[in-house]
């Protein structure tokens, strides 16, 4: 089994050896599974728990002071499950494992998301906050009123790659969290099968049900025969451009791993605003990662 797991790219971790023992330990886990989909939720599900990373606990708080989580699974023969918009859902990625297996659909999202996880008995209602979170959340209220009051929140407060109007208009913002892209995911293959998984607390002071590209097919994650993608970083551009599929597109014109992660992330950083990584694990079990972000922690067994 082949596994390589990425803690998010981003701005250089403040711990960052028991940062890299925790991604080291996720991977661990996820060689230990018997199938690549098994291994790849494993490896994230040890991020989710780690408060370090901003997945499941330690997300990010959006406008109305919730935590939300986003999470997305796919494998080499084209299944795929993803769910966001969960309010204390900590292991987003079991609730987009199960909507790949229990229902016929892509993707869940919101309230009815969190039931469907509470059915199928995935944990939620859980606090999600920790000691780093509420400080960083600080003194801050959050707005009461109707959506045009949140929107004009977030844009005073959102620290965004552009504006999030869209308008280039500079507005007075806190400075960006160190940990809005601590995304956390994993790829895995054994044989011809092929998994992939990312999974995210999503961006600070973000509106209200804002869902990033961690959760969108293609975006965040993708698998198919001749590999699997993990992404990380400025959602909104890297949903914009498909990081993910792009990668796998390269492996499918004859890349290899490192390749397809180095070229995915030059395109990028030709064609967007803000930083990305990516993790890309080939058919033939080699691993490749690239990032134009200050730093991405990533662990790989020893076989990758």
């Amino acid at each position: 089994m082949q596994v390589i797991a990425h803690g998010g790219a981003g701005s250089p971790p403040d711990e960052p050896a028991d940062r890299q023992a925790v991604l080291d330990e996720a991977v661990a886990s996820g060689a230990e599974q018997a199938d690549p989909v098994s291994a790849v939720c494993a490896a994230v599900r040890v991020l989710e728990v780690d408060p370090s990373f901003n997945a499941g606990v330690g997300s990010a708080v959006q406008s109305d002071g919730l935590p939300r989580t986003d999470a997305g699974l796919m494998t080499a023969d084209g299944e795929v499950g993803a769910a966001g918009a969960m309010p204390g859902v900590c292991h987003a990625v079991d609730v987009a494992h199960a909507v790949m297996t229990e229902t016929p659909h892509v993707m869940l999202a919101g309230e009815r998301a969190v039931a469907f996880a509470d059915a199928v008995g995935v944990e939620a209602g859980l606090d999600l906050w920790t000691d780093r979170t509420r400080e960083q959340w600080g003194d801050d209220e959050p707005p009461t009123g109707d959506p045009d009051e949140h929107l004009q929140w977030v844009r005073d407060h959102f620290a965004s790659d552009e504006d999030v109007d869209g308008s280039g208009a500079a507005a007075e913002r806190a400075a960006p969290d160190p940990h809005d892209h601590d995304t956390v995911g994993a790829v895995a293959r054994d044989g011809d099968a092929i998994a992939a998984a990312t999974s995210t607390g999503g961006r600070w002071r973000a509106l209200a049900g804002r869902v990033g590209d961690v959760p969108q097919v293609g975006a965040g994650f993708y698998a198919s025969e001749a590999g699997g993608a993990s992404a990380t970083g400025a959602g909104e551009e890297i949903a914009r451009e498909g990081v993910a599929r792009r990668a796998v597109g390269l492996l499918e014109r004859g890349a290899d791993a490192e390749a397809a992660a180095r070229i995915a992330i030059e395109e990028f950083g030709a064609a967007a605003e803000g930083n990305a990584g990516i993790v890309v694990v080939d058919a033939d079990g080699t691993a490749g990662e690239a990032y134009n972000s200050p730093a991405m922690q990533t662990a790989r067994s020893s076989d990758a």
